[in-house]
């Protein structure tokens, strides 16, 4: 595996991890859960902006994967969807180019 593709894994690793620890000790600390984590999503415009950032940056990126995994035939990569869409777009992006840079057979 080249040098590139350890970097992507691990920045996806590291997207998974780390935003996913500030989430989890948000709803502990606060007890509201899921509802209470999207509720501060939108608690004022900075955070709506970036939620709202993030987004359509998840949006772009899907579209993309969609695109490149129809021409390139490289199935295995749509599970950065839902990696983008479950976790968030520091994980799905790096993920979907470990994918995408791994020899398609």
């Amino acid at each position: 595996m080249s040098p590139l593709r350890i970097l992507y894994l691990g920045l996806a690793v590291w997207g998974a991890v780390h935003p996913m620890y500030w989430f989890v000790t948000h709803m502990r600390d606060t007890g509201t859960g899921l509802s209470g984590l999207m509720d501060a999503w939108y608690v004022n415009a900075s955070t709506t902006g970036l939620t709202w950032d993030l987004t359509i940056a998840a949006i772009a990126l899907t579209l993309w994967i969609l695109a490149e995994t129809r021409v390139r035939k490289n199935w295995s990569a749509l599970i950065a969807i839902p990696a983008t869409f479950c976790i968030g777009v520091s994980c799905g992006l790096p993920l979907y180019l470990f994918l995408r840079t791994r020899p398609v057979t």
